[in-house]
C-alpha cells in the first residue's frame, strides 16, 4: 500500500503570468502557497490482472489505451508502469473546479505514488516539471505551471517562469510574525459555483498568443503587482498587502467577461464593506473560492454566513507533495 497526498494552493500575486503563451516571451513572475487541504492518491498492488482505477468513475482495463482519465493514462506511461495488478484511487479534502489547483495536485501526488512503487527517487522539481509535461504538453491543456510547482514544493514560494521554460523557486522570506498573522488574516468562502480551469484559461491564452495589446499590458502589470506584493509581505505590511489584492482583482476582471458575475461581485462588495481590506477569486475566475484578507474577521464571517457562503478554514502547508504510507507490496505482477 502507497498513499501519497498534494496540497492544494491559493495565489498571492502574479497569477495568470505561469501561462506558457506568456512567459515564453515575457517571463512570468508569481507567488504562491500551499494549504493544509489535500488530493490523496492510493495504489496497492492486487491479484487480478487488470488496472482498477477509482476516482468520480471507476475503470477497470488491462492495457494504457483502455484507460479513459487522461492523466491516469499518461501518468503510467511515463513512469512505464505496467497496467496490470495495480488498484488506484484517488480523493480529495476539497471538490475539483473550485479554483484550488485540484489538478495539479491529483497529477503530483499520481506521479509521486507511481515513482515510490516504481522505487524511483524524484526531487520537487522534476515531479512538477513530470506534472506539467503531462497537462500542458502531452495534453494540451491552456493551463499554466504554478499549481504543479506549488503543490510539489508546498510552502509559501516565489516562482520565476523563464522564457526558455525553466523555473526557478525560492521560499518567500517572511518573520515569523508576519507569517501567522498572514494565516490569520487570510479567508476563504465558497462561492458555490464550480467551472474547469481551461474553460476559463483559454481566452486569455488565444489573446496572448496572438500578442493583444490590452492582454499583455494586463498581465505586465499582474507581474508587477506580484512583485509589490512580494516586497509588501517580506517587509510585513499586511495591510499594502492587502489593498495590493484589490488592485488584482479589478485588473483581473479584465481579462474576460466570465471572469466574475453579479453575484460575486456583490459578495466581494459585501465583504469589502465589512472588514475586508481586499481579495479576489482564487485560480482561473468564474467561480470557486473567494479569498480576502481581512482586518475583522469576526463581521466579516458573519455576513459572509448570512449570505449563505460556506467558509473553509486553513493553514499554511511547508510539506509539499508526500509519501504518507509505504508498506510492503504484494501481488503476482
Amino acid at each position: 500500500m502507497i498513499i501519497t497526498r498534494s496540497p492544494l494552493r491559493i495565489t498571492l500575486g502574479g497569477g495568470g503570468t505561469d501561462l506558457p503563451s506568456y512567459y515564453r516571451e515575457h517571463s512570468g513572475f508569481l507567488i504562491a502557497a500551499a494549504i493544509d487541504k489535500f488530493v490523496y492518491i492510493t495504489l496497492h498492488r492486487t491479484f487480478f490482472p487488470e488496472l482498477i482505477l477509482k476516482y468520480s468513475k471507476m475503470e477497470r482495463v488491462t492495457s494504457l489505451e483502455e484507460i479513459q482519465h487522461p492523466i491516469i493514462r499518461e501518468a503510467l506511461r511515463l513512469t512505464k508502469s505496467p497496467p496490470c495488478g495495480l488498484e488506484i484511487c484517488s480523493m480529495a479534502d476539497i471538490a475539483a473546479g473550485t479554483g484550488l489547483g485540484s489538478s495539479g495536485s491529483f497529477t503530483t501526488a499520481l506521479l509521486k505514488a507511481l515513482h515510490v512503487y516504481r522505487d524511483n527517487m524524484i526531487q520537487p522539481a522534476q515531479l512538477a516539471e513530470q506534472a506539467c509535461h503531462i497537462e500542458i504538453d502531452c495534453l494540451r491543456e491552456p493551463i499554466g505551471k504554478q499549481d504543479q510547482y506549488i503543490a510539489a514544493f508546498g510552502n509559501i514560494t516565489c516562482f520565476r517562469f523563464l522564457p526558455n521554460d525553466q523555473v526557478e523557486a525560492w521560499p518567500l522570506k517572511l518573520s515569523t510574525e508576519t507569517l501567522y498573522n498572514l494565516e490569520d488574516s487570510l479567508m476563504l468562502f465558497f462561492t458555490g459555483y464550480s467551472r474547469a480551469a481551461s474553460e476559463v484559461l483559454k481566452e486569455q491564452d488565444a489573446k496572448t498568443r496572438v500578442f493583444d495589446a490590452d492582454m499583455i499590458a494586463n498581465l505586465h502589470y499582474v507581474k508587477e503587482l506580484g512583485r509589490q506584493s512580494q516586497q509588501a509581505l517580506e517587509q510585513g505590511n499586511l495591510r499594502q498587502f492587502g489593498e495590493l489584492l484589490h488592485t488584482h482583482w479589478e485588473h483581473k476582471k479584465k481579462r474576460s467577461a466570465k471572469m466574475s458575475n453579479p453575484k460575486i461581485d456583490e459578495w466581494y462588495d459585501l465583504a469589502r464593506r465589512n472588514g475586508a481590506v481586499g481579495g479576489k477569486l482564487i485560480g482561473a475566475g468564474g467561480g470557486g473560492f473567494l479569498m480576502f484578507y481581512v482586518e475583522d474577521k469576526v463581521r466579516v464571517r458573519r455576513v459572509m454566513r448570512e449570505a449563505g457562503l460556506q467558509e473553509i478554514r486553513f493553514r499554511f502547508d511547508n510539506r509539499g507533495t508526500e509519501t504518507v504510507v509505504q508498506s510492503d507490496r504484494g501481488g503476482p505482477c
